[in-house]
């Protein structure tokens, strides 16, 4: 005999017409049917009122939502979303107080608007990764400083320079270059410098005009900025997540300007660079920054850029040696390259605790160990 489905409207009928025998214990078929004797009550009023239809399932949803978003305010979500297409949840009800919204739904409730309008795909059921975030505890600690990969214009091609700080992701400088010199990184760097002071230390990667890994971490470049007391620091080759945060704004410029976008010049791309660097320092909230502005963790360097370069002064107990033409030094009746970036620039020479291998210093900067017991080639 085959097997016969069983609906819960059919067991809800036979129930009501068992309960209507005479002689018949309610409370023993409802131990048959494994129902409450209150659920059997409840279905037994339904069905004197309304017959068959009685018993069917009534819809769940209340008759009052007292917490119902107002439409007013779920268009105003919507339209902030418009303005901002790759922001979220958090970051719209991080927002919205600051544009006159002063009670704005949760997070939570965003994003489910959000997925209502189509905005968003269903919530992902992948496992969440724990993130280990490393920054300095004080602006200007630490920039980082690196080229986004250019990308075509109707006059030629745009190379933007950016410089962020480590401790507040400020973004201190986006600037539509028309070349990767060195020269051209000095300029915009200077005008970086008056605006919002010196850094202790900018940390960029290998490659020009930052240094080349296979010849020398040294530059005319970084020669100028160690002459101006900053620390520098070359992230490890082929480890791009030592840039981690500068990469991390390159792929927030692309997606929220760049993407799917066209500039007639760099004239143009200037213009477009500043209002957005303006709406991520000043209105963007930011996760790292728990939902802050960066513009509200940064201040400027107390340290002022000098228009005119100190001089370079070794103090007392160093061998002092010019480097030559050719990137080298002379000491104790030998010579030892070091790089041509430094020709014609002093550098000091400082013993260390093993016998015969002595330190030198570029400014501040460590730059070689010269060790004389090694013979002579």
């Amino acid at each position: 005999m085959p097997w016969k489905e069983v609906s819960p409207m059919s067991q809800r009928h036979e129930f009501m017409l068992l309960a209507q025998q005479p002689g018949v214990s309610l409370r023993a078929l409802c131990r048959q049917f494994e129902i409450r004797p209150t659920t059997a009550y409840k279905w037994l009023a339904r069905y004197a009122t309304d017959g068959l239809a009685g018993l069917a399932d009534h819809s769940r949803r209340p008759h009052q939502m007292p917490q119902l978003t107002p439409a007013a305010l779920e268009a105003a979500v919507l339209e902030l979303r418009t303005q901002n297409p790759t922001w979220g949840g958090r970051k719209l009800h991080a927002r919205l107080p600051a544009l006159g919204y002063p009670s704005v739904p949760a997070p939570s409730t965003i994003t489910a608007m959000l997925r209502r309008a189509g905005w968003l795909p269903p919530a992902a059921t992948a496992p969440k990764r724990a993130w280990r975030r490393f920054e300095h505890d004080t602006p200007n600690a630490l920039w980082q400083m690196d080229f986004k990969g250019h990308f075509p214009v109707a006059a030629g091609r745009c190379h933007p320079l950016t410089v962020l700080d480590d401790c507040s992701r400020f973004a201190l400088c986006l600037h539509a270059c028309p070349n990767e010199q060195g020269t051209t990184v000095q300029t915009h760097l200077t005008q970086t410098f008056r605006r919002y002071g010196l850094p202790a230390r900018i940390l960029t990667d290998n490659g020009p005009p930052w240094g080349t890994p296979t010849l020398s971490p040294f530059t005319p470049l970084t020669v100028w900025l160690l002459r101006l007391g900053i620390a520098l620091s070359h992230a490890r080759p082929a480890h791009p997540q030592t840039l981690g945060k500068d990469e991390r704004f390159h792929r927030t410029l692309k997606t929220e300007l760049l993407h799917q976008r066209t500039f007639r010049d760099l004239a143009h791309c200037q213009q477009a660079f500043d209002r957005w660097r303006d709406h991520y320092n000043l209105d963007r909230p930011h996760d790292a920054l728990a939902l802050t502005v960066p513009a509200t963790r940064y201040t400027p360097s107390p340290r002022p850029f000098p228009e005119a370069l100190p001089p370079i002064d070794y103090g007392p107990g160093a061998q002092v040696r010019r480097v030559q033409e050719k990137g080298e030094i002379s000491f104790r009746g030998r010579r030892f390259h070091l790089t041509k970036a430094l020709r014609g620039y002093p550098v000091a020479l400082r013993p260390t605790l093993q016998e015969g291998r002595w330190r030198v210093y570029f400014c501040h900067q460590y730059v070689s160990e010269l060790d004389l017991q090694q013979p002579t080639e």
